[in-house]
């Protein structure tokens, strides 16, 4: 056996036993182990609780077609969530054992905690097994409410169509945003982070996942009542502080879709090290109804009071000093303002 941190333990052939969903050996799905070295560890970290259950239920479907497609040239694990931040921790244990690549089974918000657990400390978690030869990849198989992130690459909730490029195995680097405060601890996304009154939307929203994409509709018009616009001071790329009056909204993307399909950061692309910073002002909650069917497409960048920049780095505080300011990220809530926003470039490499 080879020892893990808390809570683990696993086997030479790579299989993680988590707290609360030890692995039986009728749950393991690679069986010969006499040529584990030439072959591939992965480790799918599956949400069973993600899109009210779905995801769980599409995941024991899927098993017999992935024991079939990758059972003979890889070592596979599964290991079920049990609670938020659990796919933290198994994705760090499963890097630091060598695993060759961690994918993430739900939506969003198990792709957010897969990414995250790819750092510790502020720096990139590293194998500690000597016969490693390359990096720990990023896979995701969308299964989940939103999977906002897949549609950038036009990837759909097609499980058979994510484990043909999990067996392809082309990797290629992808950039990662990082968001830092007063705390000094660092958080990190793969798909959007925003502000204000979208944040605190998705605030809500996480609260009505029970209903499927329908929760995004209810989290806004939460989110609307005692909406209130508000100057804020930015601050791009450390240059100075600039004052925007009336803000709404500020995305900041390094892909293109949040909110259950919502092309909010049309021009954002994870491969060129920037990011796509969307700014709203002073929209009122009709503005949105009329000019909805723009967000969803994409093509409101010209739109009065909206604007965009490319930037390594962006700084908000809110003027006022009220605070209560949210701020998520790949729809996960961090609390409130002021944050830092920055980019990460090349700094996963992903399996496409």
């Amino acid at each position: 056996m080879v020892a893990l941190g808390k809570g683990f333990s696993m086997p030479n052939n790579m299989v993680f036993r988590s707290e609360l969903q030890p692995i039986t050996p009728e749950r393991f799905l690679g069986t010969d182990s006499s040529s584990s070295s030439r072959r591939r560890d992965l480790v799918f970290v599956v949400n069973p609780q993600g899109a009210n259950g779905r995801t769980g239920r599409e995941w024991r479907k899927l098993v017999p077609y992935l024991k079939s497609r990758l059972g003979k040239e890889c070592n596979i694990c599964e290991s079920l969530t049990s609670g938020p931040c659990h796919a933290i921790d198994i994705t760090r244990e499963a890097i630091r054992e060598g695993a060759d690549a961690v994918i993430a089974v739900g939506g969003d918000g198990t792709l957010h905690e897969v990414v995250n657990g790819f750092f510790w400390a502020g720096k990139p978690v590293a194998s500690q097994m000597n016969e490693s030869t390359r990096s720990t990849a990023l896979g995701l198989i969308p299964l989940g409410t939103g999977s906002d992130f897949a549609r950038t690459f036009g990837w759909k909730n097609d499980p058979c169509e994510a484990v043909e490029r999990v067996a392809r195995g082309l990797r290629s680097k992808i950039d990662v945003g990082v968001i830092s405060g007063e705390s000094c601890e660092h958080h990190y996304f793969i798909n959007i982070a925003d502000i204000h009154l979208t944040a605190k939307a998705g605030f809500h929203a996480a609260r009505y996942k029970a209903f499927g994409k329908v929760c995004y509709v209810i989290g806004a018009l939460q989110a609307f009542m005692g909406h209130q616009n508000q100057d804020m001071r930015i601050k791009f790329n450390e240059g100075e502080w600039v004052t925007f009056p009336q803000v709404t909204a500020i995305c900041v993307g390094n892909a293109k879709y949040f909110g259950g399909g919502m092309k909010i950061a049309p021009n954002s692309d994870p491969f060129t090290g920037n990011l796509e910073v969307v700014i709203l002002q002073d929209f009122k909650w009709y503005d949105f109804v009329l000019k909805l069917h723009k967000l969803y497409s994409g093509t409101h960048l010209s739109v009065k009071n909206v604007s965009t920049r490319s930037v390594l780095s962006i700084e908000v505080e809110d003027i006022s000093g009220k605070g209560g300011i949210y701020i998520q990220s790949d729809g996960e809530h961090l609390g409130f303002l002021p944050k830092k926003i920055s980019i990460l470039p090349a700094a996963i490499e992903m399996i496409f």
